[in-house]
């Protein structure tokens, strides 16, 4: 059971008590309109009928004369759409002429309900009479009344049906209060159950959805899709964490069986191959840290990118151009076909060094007598950058894989490189909001960038 200053402060019971208190006013404001048109304001309205007639006759006994106001009281009880009362007394308090079996002693000031039954063979007839009275100019008491049961009885029952109701609504608005707490406290129990176990270290757990696309369902999924990200993302920090032990335990390998050698070699010839050997294997392993390090500042947002507007189409040129000495070595050509004009709002650092890892790539992997493209053009999408060679291609179930940190295709194991190079490249795709895309060339690979926001000719 919770404790109650924690059971105060859930949104849980918090709810159910607004619900029961939206019920409960919402209840007594409908009973309070039904009690207004059907008995409050129709006694009003008669109230108002009765005042009117003992004002008529107060001014007929005082223009006319006591006998006129007699014979229009006794013409008044023949009323068949509400029985007419009366009673008039006078000063010295004997009664002129009454129907009322009784009224009170005391002058009433607004209007007075009275008790006017009538006995007729035997049988008493209930009537109420809703009176009124006027002072007549020679002291008289003039109490004039109109029968109001219906709406007595009307009040009545509102009376007794207000306590029942009053109860019931309250049972009703507790129940449905428990009812709701009880349903919505079963949907935050799993999803906080969910959560443990997840703190816990299982990650493959998911919140239960019922499928009724309700709101929690709604928040299930998106919590759902959230937590399966966390488990890529996981999975992939220790893929990538194997990955490095991996990928440097060679070189640490070889760097300290170069440095122990030097220690024992006496031959200054051999001191010196294996120191050079020594310095290349910590060269590679600083490469491996640099590209490791600027991933990790770019995905995470710490890299400070220097976007300014870029001429692409001249920093393409120079990209072909670096690279040109390199391909021409391998009797491999590279042919550019760049709209001129082209600007992108980018890091001009970055983006040199995504287009030159991917020529690297293309020259390295496409075999000699290769052919390498860089194409560029604007579309409707922006600024479309695609470099394909006719080299053996990258094969379907890799394709996606070679984006990750130290994968290596099959087939390129002997080739020297870290397997950071299209890693690097995906992170400052996706610095500059932009769209990377590997597919086949027919033959050879084409590798596609697409950034948006571009300008030009």
């Amino acid at each position: 059971m919770r404790p109650p200053r924690r059971l105060w402060r859930s949104l849980t019971v918090r709810l159910a008590l607004v619900y029961v208190a939206l019920f409960l006013t919402s209840t007594a404001a409908m009973f309070g309109a039904a009690y207004w048109f059907g008995v409050y304001r129709p006694m009003l309205a008669e109230a108002a009928t009765v005042q009117h007639e003992a004002g008529s006759l107060a001014a007929l006994d005082r223009d006319s004369g006591r006998a006129a106001l007699v014979r229009a009281l006794k013409l008044r009880e023949r009323s068949v759409h509400r029985r007419a009362f009366h009673a008039l007394s006078l000063p010295d308090g004997r009664v002129q002429t009454a129907n009322l079996p009784s009224w009170p002693d005391a002058a009433i000031s607004d209007w007075q309900l009275l008790d006017a039954d009538v006995s007729f063979l035997g049988t008493e007839q209930d009537y109420t009479a809703l009176s009124v009275e006027r002072r007549l100019d020679d002291g008289s008491r003039l109490i004039v009344g109109r029968d109001v049961e219906d709406i007595d009885d009307r009040d009545e029952i509102f009376s007794v049906a207000a306590a029942w109701l009053i109860l019931f609504a309250a049972a009703l608005a507790i129940g449905g209060s428990l009812a709701m707490g009880r349903a919505v406290g079963r949907r935050i129990d799993a999803v906080s159950q969910t959560a443990r176990r997840v703190m816990a270290g299982s990650l493959t757990e998911r919140i239960p959805l019922r499928g009724t696309g309700d709101d929690f369902d709604e928040l299930g999924e998106t919590l759902n899709r959230m937590l399966g990200r966390i488990e890529e993302a996981v999975e992939g920090v220790r893929r990538v964490s194997d990955n490095i032990a991996h990928e440097l335990r060679t070189p640490l390998a070889r760097l300290h069986a170069d440095l122990d050698d030097l220690r024992n070699s006496e031959d200054e010839g051999e001191r010196q191959r294996l120191a050079e050997q020594a310095s290349a294997e910590a060269v590679r392993l600083q490469s491996i840290f640099d590209a490791l390090l600027r991933i990790a500042r770019i995905e995470s947002g710490r890299h400070l990118a220097g976007f300014r507007t870029v001429d692409l189409s001249t920093l393409l040129a120079d990209a072909i151009e670096f690279h040109l000495p390199d391909a021409e070595a391998r009797g491999q050509q590279i042919e550019g076909q760049i709209a001129p004009g082209l600007t992108l709002e980018a890091d001009p650092n970055l983006l040199f060094q995504a287009v030159s890892n991917l020529l690297d790539n293309a020259i390295k992997y496409g075999g000699a007598g290769t052919a390498i493209r860089v194409t560029a053009l604007r579309t409707a999408a922006g600024v479309s950058i695609a470099i394909s060679d006719t080299g053996p291609g990258i094969a379907e179930p890799y394709r996606e894989k070679v984006i990750e940190r130290f994968f290596r295709l099959p087939d390129t194991q002997g080739e020297q490189g870290t397997g950071l190079g299209l890693a690097l490249v995906s992170a400052i795709v996706s610095l500059h909001k932009g769209r990377l895309h590997i597919g086949d060339a027919e033959p050879g690979t084409r590798i596609s960038l697409v950034f948006g926001g571009a300008t030009g000719d």
